[in-house]
């Protein structure tokens, strides 16, 4: 699977759950798109969740407004990682490169190029990147 399809099919999949509009357009408006870029939101911050180490996060449309969902890739490098948390929401994980292990109620599970997996609300669930290569992953929720 390519990287386009893949992040087609999440951006597919959150928008079906989400049932929201393509982009912020008055009521009874058609149409319209917002493209943005990785290098116009990156930003270095650290694990999510106090998992420690050193992230690169994007937050994809996050100005935008009535937007239904949160649409976020993150690049976790060596070591970093999301702290364990319970959560609110279903919530997908989506890894585009590199390796690592998410343990969700106490399952660890090996999170490698074209693994999804959604958490459900009430679950709890951490993520750690193993290996040399920074883990890449897109990451999808419904905003309540």
């Amino acid at each position: 699977m390519t990287k386009q399809l893949a992040i087609g099919l999440c951006v597919g999949i959150a928008i079906g759950a989400a049932g929201m509009r393509l982009a912020a357009q008055p009521v009874g408006a058609k149409g319209g798109f917002i493209v943005q870029h990785d290098a116009d939101i990156a930003k270095n911050e650290p694990g999510t969740h106090a998992g420690g180490g050193q992230t690169i996060g994007y937050s994809f449309f996050d100005k935008t407004p009535g937007m239904k969902f949160v649409f976020r890739k993150r690049a976790l490098h060596a070591g970093a990682g999301v702290g364990h948390h319970e959560q609110h929401e279903d919530e997908v994980y989506y890894v585009l490169s590199g390796k690592g292990v998410m343990t969700v109620d106490g399952t660890a599970v090996d999170m490698t190029p074209g693994t999804a997996i959604l958490t459900r609300p009430g679950s709890t669930h951490s993520l750690k990147q193993m290996g040399a290569e920074d883990l890449v992953v897109l990451i999808a929720y419904e905003i309540k």
